[in-house]
């Protein structure tokens, strides 16, 4: 295992930079993903990792071996940087067995059939497929090619595991029970390993960090909870979990402040400080901290805004509901366990689910979401 490093990476495709300067460090035996929406630039990180692209500049190091550093036009041929590469599709020999396909890198590096022997079999009971090593991978779900797939790049003992969207090709529930084999398979091996992926489920669910990508460039490094709870710009509050967007002027600061949002209404907001009274910002909300006041009920002890609003959809997502109301011209998300029958409701919104930041900071786009 080792420590690796990416520093101002950048990769361009003639006049398109499809990586601009991106930096990270993962530690050993820490599971770092790259996520993002498509074509934001994950894949190909990944790929010069790996050494199958060619960075333009920039240097990529593990432990102390430079896989690539632009300055001295050094690069090293993947095959000679241990590195564990598991693709989307899982490229199984159809005409091998398991134990067959899982043996064939371990032939590759001549190692002797007593110690290959050694290694399949543990690497196969790491998986759980020790049970089906004679199968032929037609006769294998894709679950279990998934995991074939896997053993067959753990069986050399790569430094440096990486994952190019492994689950993508299973269907939602055989996707659950995967994300719940592999956590575990993680915290029994610790490996250094990179998850590319552009499911936010998957990423918050498994990585100890997350580097949040978007037109090339990373937008945020932290753990799921910070990312999630403290998003660096609006484009981050957007794509990970879901959040409405006011746009409107900062007219008082501190601690709890105010934001005038359409017409003279205004909502006070938390976490102003360094936000100059006058700025034009955008404030994201997520539905989850919002609650329905009843008619006629007082607002809760704390600071915050009821808004008047009419609820304009329904949407049924087991076991909870989210509505869309219209608020000053704008749609505000709200989930909670039953169905709103009234037409016109009053929303409380407290100062402190309210994210602010200042007009232009990467204000969110059309994101893909899957």
């Amino acid at each position: 295992m080792a420590e690796l490093v990416v520093s101002r990476l950048t990769k361009e495709f003639g006049a398109v930079r499809a990586i601009d300067g991106v930096s990270f460090t993962v530690a050993d035996g820490e599971f770092v993903s790259l996520l993002g929406p498509s074509g934001c630039g994950k894949s190909t990180t990944l790929a010069a990792i790996a050494g199958l692209d060619m960075p333009t500049a920039g240097l990529i190091r593990a432990g102390q071996n430079i896989f690539f550093d632009g300055e001295s036009s050094r690069f090293v041929e993947p095959e000679a940087r241990n590195c564990g590469l598991v693709f989307q599709s899982y490229a199984l020999w159809p005409h091998m067995t398991v134990a067959q396909n899982v043996d064939f890198p371990l032939k590759l590096r001549k190692l002797e059939r007593k110690e290959r022997k050694r290694r399949v079999d543990e690497v196969l009971a790491l998986v759980e497929m020790t049970h089906l090593a004679d199968r032929y991978p037609h006769q294998l779900s894709g679950g279990q090619q998934q995991r074939v797939a896997l053993a067959r790049t753990l069986v050399y003992r790569p430094a440096v595991l990486l994952l190019d969207e492994p689950l993508s090709n299973l269907d939602a529930k055989l996707r659950d029970r995967a994300r719940s084999w592999l956590l575990q398979l993680k915290e029994q091996l610790r490996l250094t390993t990179i998850y590319v992926t552009h499911d936010q489920v998957e990423a918050m669910s498994l990585s100890d960090r997350i580097v949040l990508m978007d037109g090339g460039r990373v937008m945020q490094i932290g753990t799921p909870k910070e990312i999630y709870e403290a998003p660096a710009n609006p484009f981050v509050a957007d794509f990970i979990g879901t959040s409405s967007f006011f746009d409107g002027e900062l007219t008082s600061g501190g601690a709890t402040g105010r934001v005038r949002i359409a017409g003279d209404s205004e909502i006070a907001v938390a976490g102003t400080t360094r936000i100059p009274v006058g700025a034009p910002v955008t404030v994201a909300i997520r539905p989850d901290r919002l609650s329905i006041l009843a008619s006629g009920a007082p607002a809760p002890d704390e600071a915050g805004t009821a808004l008047h609003g009419r609820v304009v959809s329904r949407s049924y997502l087991g076991g909870r509901y989210q509505h869309e109301i219209s608020i000053a011209q704008t749609l505000l998300r709200i989930d909670g366990p039953y169905v709103l029958e009234q037409s016109e409701v009053h929303v409380w919104v407290p100062a402190s689910s309210c994210l602010v930041f200042e007009r232009g900071a990467s204000r969110p786009r059309s994101a893909v979401r899957h």
